[in-house]
């Protein structure tokens, strides 16, 4: 059984656009790793799922930042993810000395999923999303037996029902799911803003930590706003799920993801426990 700490790790698309960002990454990833942790990291590709998208003749759909995704958007998000991002993911990895392990959802019904169903929007009504799928089940002796393989799951945010249909799903509530179906000592949240501000504008407004409590008077005082509120919140409770630390980072910040792991406050944003 594995004993050492684990580390959940989401990217976003965003982050893995060039070979200095992706290395970056794969950075704090051996740091982790030679500290004695175990790592899972899940990925997105949203940039290079919009560029491939235009690049063979389809329109990109999102309401409310919510993708749509129809057959055809599935084979290329199947092409995107799978294909380009996760192998020159694996590849950055491996070259900075992690055994990293590609695969996707549907890998050993990693993340299993049912289809979304209809959802209402303002101005739209109620919109079928297509291939989406929301996630019911995480493969968690699978993703234990590869840890203590000692390898590092890359995972792409794919989703794949019981009859085996795959759905494109969102890599911010499977990354959660994933966190508390292993019990994660410690789960990063990249982002390029790389923490929460009290100022976005003042990167010395930087709030290194943030609880229940003061997660509250922040979104009161409008400084945690739109997309992030829901985050935030979906981060919190899974402190009472049984993980131990979430952190909000930039992905290629030099020795974040270790100084997070050490409770060090210069880097990112911590979410605690009151």
């Amino acid at each position: 059984m594995n004993q050492k700490p684990i580390a959940v790790i989401k990217v976003g698309g965003d982050m893995l656009l060039n070979d200095i960002d992706r290395t970056g990454f794969a950075s704090n990833v051996h740091d982790l790793v030679r500290a004695g942790w175990s790592c899972v990291v899940l990925h997105g590709g949203g940039p290079q799922l919009n560029a491939l998208q235009e690049a063979v003749g389809l329109n990109p759909t999102k309401i409310e930042g919510r993708r749509v995704t129809g057959k055809a958007d599935l084979s290329v998000v199947k092409q995107a993810l799978c294909g380009e991002v996760n192998v020159d993911l694996v590849a950055s990895l491996i070259a900075n000395g992690v055994n990293a392990f590609g695969c996707h959802g549907a890998s050993g019904k990693l993340i299993q999923a049912t289809k979304r169903p209809p959802m209402i929007f303002a101005g739209h009504g109620e919109v079928d999303m297509g291939e989406v799928g929301d996630v019911t089940a995480i493969n968690g002796p699978l993703l234990n037996a590869l840890l203590e393989s000692n390898f590092v799951p890359v995972i792409a945010s794919l989703g794949v029902s019981d009859g085996g249909r795959i759905f494109n799903i969102n890599a911010d509530t499977t990354v959660s799911a994933i966190a508390a179906e292993l019990g994660a000592d410690l789960l990063i949240l990249s982002t390029m803003v790389g923490g929460i501000f009290e100022d976005i504008k003042r990167p010395d407004s930087r709030i290194s930590e943030v609880t229940p409590t003061t997660a509250k008077r922040l979104i009161d005082e409008k400084i945690i706003t739109d997309g992030m509120i829901p985050k935030v919140n979906e981060a919190l409770a899974l402190l009472e799920q049984g993980v131990g630390t979430i952190a909000i980072a930039n992905a290629a910040q030099k020795g974040g993801f270790l100084a997070l792991s050490k409770g060090d406050d210069s880097f990112g944003t911590r979410l605690t426990k009151d």
